[in-house]
């Protein structure tokens, strides 16, 4: 059976274009900009034709067109516009709504196109702070609002990783520059969540340190085994989920007496850090609010 959404409520299209349902709403009334389909009950639902049409007058509006005129263009004129307007101060919306398009229909072409434009002008890292970052967290947004299914978050995020690994073997081949501590990138036992610790895997080989990097879901134990072949490591641990709120802090005591030792330090970041008992943290355990401030503290 196919479950991958082709229709959608006004409460998606709000979740997807940030423009509230009211708005949409008052938009279809006074200026016809979208013609919804109604159920038996009346209720509206949009197809992705529609979507995208909503993503790219969003776009207009926000770079200061009226909707008045927006609504008397076809959809010839509005896709001329948006490729008039893009600009340093549009492009990252832009590639956003881009990028989500590309999701929401399972198109590789559209994504590999959005992001060679973005290429063309930005570097890797800016692509991926200024764009990838907040379209991660809106997608993590979506899916827990039950607007995309999880194949279209596998689909996107696959793209993603895709770009993560070019980028990082192109430094990986070099020889590292800084030999006072390795770095082993981990996600805990049962976190699956990948793509932020992918990126930091880059970000520390750029800035000249050997990694090693084990992926997702690696129990306490593995650490261990890690130790027996390298000295002054630096763990890094990225928490999403898991460790839940109720383990974190059993976690990172378990840690704390089995991993970290003199030689030994752990870097702790993700969503799931936001339930640390900081009385916990020693000199040897650091806390980081963002990939930003991790890589800063390089």
């Amino acid at each position: 059976m196919n479950n991958i959404k082709t229709t959608f409520s006004i409460k998606d299209l709000e979740n997807l274009s940030g423009i509230k349902a009211h708005t949409i709403r008052i938009w279809e009334k006074r200026y016809n900009v979208l013609e919804p389909m109604r159920t038996d009950t009346n209720i509206r639902l949009y197809d992705l034709n529609s979507l995208q049409k909503l993503l790219n007058i969003t776009l207009l509006h926000d770079y200061g067109y009226k909707i008045s005129k927006i609504s008397k263009l076809d959809t010839e004129k509005i896709n001329l516009l948006i490729r008039e307007i893009i600009s340093e101060k549009s492009a990252k919306n832009h590639a956003i709504s881009a990028f989500k398009l590309a999701m929401m229909n399972f198109d590789q072409a559209v994504f590999f196109s959005t992001y060679n434009d973005l290429l063309s002008e930005k570097s890797f890292r800016e692509v991926f702070y200024e764009v990838f970052i907040p379209l991660i967290t809106e997608i993590g947004f979506l899916w827990q609002a039950e607007t995309i299914t999880p194949a279209h978050e596998h689909f996107i995020s696959y793209l993603i990783k895709q770009k993560i690994l070019i980028n990082t073997e192109k430094v990986q081949i070099l020889e590292p520059t800084k030999s006072n501590r390795v770095f082993v990138l981990y996600l805990p036992e049962n976190e699956i969540h990948e793509l932020g610790l992918m990126y930091l895997n880059y970000e520390i080989l750029l800035n000249g340190y050997k990694t090693i990097y084990l992926g997702e879901s690696v129990p306490i134990e593995n650490l261990l085994d890690v130790k027996k072949y390298f000295d002054n490591i630096t763990f890094v641990c990225y928490a999403t989920v898991e460790p839940t709120k109720s383990e974190v802090n059993s976690y990172i005591n378990e840690l704390n007496n089995k991993v970290i030792d003199a030689t030994t330090s752990l870097w702790l970041i993700g969503r799931a850090t936001e339930n640390i008992n900081t009385k916990s943290l020693n000199s040897k355990i650091q806390v980081f609010q963002s990939i930003d401030a991790l890589v800063q503290n390089l």
